[in-house]
């Protein structure tokens, strides 16, 4: 697993400042929460989550970015 050393927190910082930490996921796409010096957790976006999904959660998924992305001109339409 290639990390730069922005996707490195550390438990402590992740404890106090977890606002933090998701901005760097945000930016980065995961990060990795070390304890005692060693990776323990990482940290991903639900979008870019890692897992199988059914087919019908792939449509969701797959719709909520669409309309995230173009609300504005669905909005537009919807006039």
């Amino acid at each position: 697993m290639n990390l730069s050393e922005r996707q490195i927190v550390s438990i402590t910082e992740a404890n106090q400042n977890f606002s933090a930490v998701a901005r760097k996921v945000d930016e980065c796409r995961k990060v990795v929460v070390f304890k005692n010096n060693l990776p323990k957790y990482v940290v991903y976006s639900i979008d870019n989550l890692p897992l199988e999904l059914t087919d019908s959660e792939k449509l969701d998924v797959a719709a909520r970015r669409i309309l995230k992305r173009y609300r504005k001109a669905f909005e537009e339409l919807a006039k």
